[in-house]
């Protein structure tokens, strides 16, 4: 199997860069210098479903970018492209050698590949950043490893990873998960129907079911949501609607000042600050009246961005 057209020779960031955050751009970083340095495309090399999932035997990461979120930051970032490698049992058990003979040097043809220091791959995770070398060096493939990097321009990145980052999705923490990203946390999907609720109550908003593994907090947020290339501000809901019908989680997202159909619309919705937690309210009338007061400090918080 030859290359993705117009990736041949590319040199890879290679891991599984969930988020990529702060950290993550430091490899892919250190990967684009050395591509315009030997005049070849770019691409970050990744797999699905995350590895955990699989060596667990079901669903346990909180995914920060599924894939076509990873994909929209991995093209801001400024890279080529995005190959996405199968990932199940009988992958994990293949041999390192397997991988960088089969996959890397065949497959892809990839003329360099830069990874991180803790970077493991193969069977018993035997592929290191030592084994790594010597086998770009048998294949004809160039090899740089990553050190730890301590800081970049926004200052420190001792406390900067994936599980931090979901850690503070998991509280609400948006404003800190932004900080650890280096970007808005954000979500993508496609608006879908839903029971109307929100027109009837004078919010209408677009309905967007999110990845499965999201553990986002369930409450109010102050938001922004793309779509066709224009950036709308907003206030959504995630949550089960205890006032209503207590259903699956949902993402609800009421636009200010806007009015037209986004049904079958693929959004990008970013989060800005945590506005309340999701209640449960003894009347419509009291709904209400706490939906215009959210929506007022949604604002504020959104004049601050």
């Amino acid at each position: 199997m030859s290359p993705p057209a117009g990736l041949e020779g590319a040199v890879a960031a290679i891991g599984n860069f969930d988020g990529l955050h702060r950290g993550h751009r430091g490899v892919v970083a250190h990967a684009q210098a050395l591509a315009r340095k030997l005049g070849k495309p770019c691409v970050l090399l990744t797999f699905e479903p995350h590895p955990a999932d699989i060596f667990a035997g079901k669903p346990v990461i909180f995914r920060l970018t599924p894939p076509e979120a990873k994909a929209a930051q991995a093209a801001r970032l400024g890279l080529d492209g995005m190959i996405v490698l199968s990932f199940n049992k009988e992958f994990a058990a293949r041999p390192a050698e397997d991988f960088t003979r089969d996959i890397l040097a065949k497959r892809l043809g990839l003329s360099a590949v830069v990874a991180g220091y803790d970077f493991r791959f193969g069977a018993g995770r035997k592929g290191d950043a030592a084994f790594l070398k010597s086998e770009g060096a048998r294949l004809g493939f160039a090899v740089e490893i990553v050190d730890r990097i301590t800081r970049d321009e926004e200052g420190s990145l001792e406390a900067v990873s994936s599980t931090a980052t979901r850690e503070a999705l998991e509280k609400g923490d948006v404003e800190l998960a932004r900080r650890l990203l280096g970007h808005p946390y954000f979500v993508r999907g496609v608006v879908r129907h839903g029971d109307k609720r929100g027109r009837l109550l004078g919010f209408p908003t677009a309905n967007i079911a999110l990845d499965a593994s999201n553990r986002l907090r369930h409450g109010i947020y102050a938001v922004t949501m793309e779509m066709d290339g224009v950036l709308r501000d907003g206030a959504a809901n995630f949550g089960r609607r205890p006032t209503f019908d207590n259903g699956p989680p949902l993402l609800e997202v009421f636009l200010f000042d806007f009015s037209g159909d986004l049904y079958g619309k693929e959004v990008e919705v970013a989060f800005f600050g945590f506005i309340r937690g999701e209640a449960k309210f003894d009347s419509i009338e009291a709904l209400i009246a706490q939906m215009e007061d959210d929506c007022v400090k949604a604002r504020e918080i959104l004049s601050r961005r």
